[in-house]
C-alpha cells in the first residue's frame, strides 16, 4: 500500500524541512489540501527540496479554476519535479463554488468529466503536437499558439486523481481519471456496495481495467501513545465525522447504515454553530464503522485487515513514539 504524509499549507517557511522529513521516514507522497491556503505553492517548495517523493494535491478545487489554469499548473509542477506531481481534484459543494469562489455550478459530475477531458486535450496539444479543438457543454478550448505552448515537455502531463463520494462522480473518476480519492467519510460497507461498483462502471465505459487505476483512501484512525492522547484523538475524529455528516451531499453514506435520521439533526446543529454538541452524537458504533480504532501497535494491522485488496493508497499520520517507530509503522503499513 502506498502511504502519503501531510504537508502544511499555512507555513511555507516550514515546508522544506517537513518534506525532507517525510521523504527520510519513507513516505511515498507528500500531500496538501486546499483549505485556507493555496495547495500548490507548498508542493513547489517540496519539489525543490526532495528527490523522489510524489507531490499530491488532495484536493485542489477544480471548479474554482478553468481547465487551462490547472493544465498550466499541473504541467509546471510535473516538469519542475521531474514527473513526481499528482493532480488531485475535487468539485467542492455548490455553496463554496458559487458563494466563496463566485464560479458557475451545474451538473457537477458531467462538468467534471468535461473538465478533466479538456485538460487532457490541452496537454495532448502541448506534449504531442495535436491541434487544440475541445468543444463541450461547459468548456471551449480552441486557441493555442506557440507563444503559449510550454517547451519543457520531457516529463509530460501529471497523473490526475478525482475525489468522489456519490456514485456519479465516482463513475466519472473511473472513466476519465487515473485514480479516485475516496472521502474519509466513507465506511467499508459504502466502499464495497457503492464506490467500487461505480468505479468499475466508469472503467468499463473507458475500456480500462482496475490495474490501470489507483484507489486512495485516507480513512480515520483513532489511537494514541497514551490514554489522554487516545481520548483527544477520539473526540476530534467524532467532531470531524459529525461535521461531514451534516453535509446533505454525504447523507447517503449514513443512509447505507440506516442512520439517515442523523444527517438532518447534524445539519440543524451545524447551522446553530453547535460544533461540540454535534460530536457527541457520534456513537461508538458509528465511530467504529468510519474509523479504525485501537492501540498504537494494533491500528496498522486493523487498517490492513479492513482495507487490503480494496485500497491502493492511504494517508498515514500515526503518533509514533520516535522516528524509528514511525519508520516501522510505515513499513508495516506499506507491506
Amino acid at each position: 500500500m502506498i502511504v502519503d504524509g501531510g504537508i502544511p499549507t499555512d507555513n511555507l517557511a516550514g515546508v522544506p524541512a517537513k518534506a525532507k522529513r517525510l521523504e527520510a521516514l519513507g513516505y511515498h507522497g507528500a500531500v496538501t489540501a486546499e483549505t485556507s491556503h493555496d495547495p500548490f505553492f507548498p508542493l513547489l517548495l517540496a519539489a525543490e527540496h526532495t528527490e523522489k517523493i510524489q507531490l499530491v494535491t488532495s484536493i485542489a478545487v477544480a471548479f474554482a479554476r478553468t481547465p487551462m489554469n490547472l493544465a498550466n499548473i499541473g504541467h509546471d509542477l510535473n516538469s519542475f519535479s521531474k514527473g513526481r506531481f499528482v493532480l488531485g481534484l475535487g468539485s467542492q459543494i455548490r455553496p463554496h463554488v458559487t458563494k466563496r469562489f463566485s464560479m458557475p455550478w451545474s451538473k457537477p459530475a458531467a462538468r467534471m468529466r468535461e473538465f478533466i477531458s479538456a485538460m487532457r486535450a490541452i496537454w495532448d496539444c502541448w506534449h504531442n503536437g495535436s491541434q487544440l479543438s475541445f468543444k463541450g457543454d461547459f468548456y471551449d478550448h480552441s486557441l493555442m499558439t506557440p507563444m503559449f505552448t510550454p517547451s519543457d515537455s520531457e516529463y509530460g502531463a501529471p497523473r490526475v486523481m478525482l475525489a468522489a463520494v456519490g456514485p456519479l462522480m465516482t463513475e466519472v473518476a473511473g472513466e476519465v481519471a487515473d485514480g479516485v480519492i475516496i472521502h474519509s467519510f466513507t465506511t467499508k460497507k459504502y466502499l464495497e456496495e457503492v464506490t467500487l461498483p461505480a468505479v468499475e462502471k466508469g472503467l468499463a465505459k473507458a475500456g480500462r481495467s482496475r490495474s490501470d487505476f489507483q484507489i486512495s483512501y485516507p480513512g480515520f484512525i483513532v489511537t494514541g501513545k497514551n490514554e489522554e492522547e487516545f481520548n483527544a484523538t477520539k473526540k476530534a475524529v467524532c467532531k470531524q465525522i459529525a461535521f461531514y455528516g451534516s453535509t446533505p451531499a454525504y447523507a447517503p453514506v449514513l443512509g447505507s447504515h440506516g442512520w439517515g435520521d442523523l444527517q438532518p439533526e447534524l445539519n440543524k446543529l451545524s447551522k446553530m454553530g453547535n460544533w461540540d454538541e454535534m460530536g457527541t452524537l457520534i456513537t461508538d458504533e458509528i465511530l467504529n464503522e468510519f474509523a479504525v480504532v485501537g492501540e498504537l501497535d494494533q491500528v496498522v494491522g486493523k487498517f490492513k485487515s479492513r482495507y487490503s485488496g480494496l485500497v491502493d493508497r492511504t494517508m498515514g499520520s500515526l503518533p509514533a513514539r520516535d522516528d524509528e517507530h514511525a519508520k516501522e509503522l510505515l513499513r508495516n503499513l506499506s507491506a
